[in-house]
């Protein structure tokens, strides 16, 4: 087994980012857990734009950035459908398109670190506070992350020219004209 194939380098960064994901995500709120009691803020600054950051330990039972409160078990569910279909569509990912299996590693790891808050807590934690924007955790950072250079690798594939669908030949005027204009065309072109 080549560590330098495709084939293999492909699996690693994908495997070894949803690892660094997920162990980075789990770490911070076992922190998080361990140093805090539940609703405490702690603001990183008193100065712009340190201000508008804080750690507030709380939880949610919904998605990311607390959408769908209470819908937990739903979760669970597409959780583990997201998880599986990484797992078997990773292989058919193109090789040279290492940004996918990062993409995918990102999601991954994200997708098992929430999980694994609602398999053993029945919730998710929470803890980035900016501003007031709803407050997530890291899992939901490499989630929308991942889904976000997904979408970008897809938008770049729709460009024409950009190792997506080829902008199709433009045609010599001896194709494109009639019969006359043809011939003219092509003793013009000698």
């Amino acid at each position: 087994m080549e560590l330098r194939s495709g084939r293999y380098t492909g699996r690693l960064l994908l495997w070894s980012t949803a690892a660094l994901s997920l162990g980075a995500d789990q770490t911070t709120k076992w922190w998080v857990q361990q140093n805090m009691r539940l609703f405490e803020t702690r603001p990183l600054g008193d100065v712009f734009p340190l201000n508008q950051l804080a750690i507030t330990y709380t939880y949610n039972t919904g998605a990311a950035f607390g959408i769908l409160a209470n819908y937990g078990q739903f979760f669970v569910a597409v959780a583990v459908i997201v998880v599986l279909g990484i797992i078997f569509y990773h292989r058919r990912l193109p090789q040279e398109e290492r940004w996918l299996f990062v993409s995918f590693g990102l999601q991954l790891g994200g997708a098992l670190g929430n999980l694994v808050d609602r398999l053993r807590l029945g919730h998710v934690v929470d803890f980035i506070h900016v501003g007031s924007f709803p407050i997530f955790n890291l899992a939901d950072v490499s989630i929308v992350t991942g889904t976000l250079m997904l979408a970008w690798y897809l938008w770049r594939e729709e460009e024409p020219g950009a190792g997506g669908r080829e902008e199709p030949d433009v045609l010599p005027p001896s194709r494109l004209a009639g019969p006359q204009e043809a011939v003219e065309s092509a003793a013009y072109e000698e």
